[in-house]
């Protein structure tokens, strides 16, 4: 059975979505009006991930939140004003990140004071490069409290860029 959808009315879904979780603005930078995207579905219809030419940009968690994959993860960075949403670390921390390693609290320099545990966040080196994106274990305060422990589990790495 083929499930219809209207791309404008589903896009709009998707800003709102995005918006609520992310803040404004967040929805008409991951999800542009002239961009083509694909959406693979669930066998319900129920839209499961959303890729653009540059890769995947979210996918829909069990929570109805999304999960950002790296292409939106350097949307939002592009789009939301630092701090919002961000974990920095340094060059020690940079090639464990980006090789996909989660990142600890001993070694955030900076992070949004408004990130609750769940959030998905961008981690990014503190001259701004994305490396990764993934869920905060901590909130944003409570991460310099502190020695141990995780502060974001790491779900994709960004390679170097050349």
């Amino acid at each position: 059975m083929s499930v219809e959808h209207d791309a404008d009315d589903e896009r709009g879904s998707l800003r709102t979505i995005a918006d609520y979780q992310f803040g404004a603005d967040a929805g008409a930078a991951l999800f542009p009006p002239a961009e083509e995207l694909t959406v693979t579905r669930t066998s319900s219809g129920r839209p499961q991930q959303i890729h653009a030419e540059g890769g995947r940009l979210v996918s829909f968690g069990t929570d109805g939140r999304f999960t950002l994959g790296l292409e939106g993860g350097r949307r939002l960075r592009d789009a939301l004003e630092a701090p919002a949403y961000r974990v920095v670390v340094d060059d020690e921390s940079e090639p464990f990140v980006r090789d996909g390693k989660n990142v600890f609290a001993k070694f955030v320099l900076e992070a949004d004071p408004e990130i609750r545990p769940g959030d998905e966040v961008l981690v990014v080196h503190e001259r701004g490069d994305l490396l990764a994106v993934g869920r905060a274990e901590l909130d944003g305060e409570a991460i310099f409290e502190f020695e141990t422990g995780m502060a974001v589990h790491v779900r994709e790495g960004a390679p170097a860029e050349n």
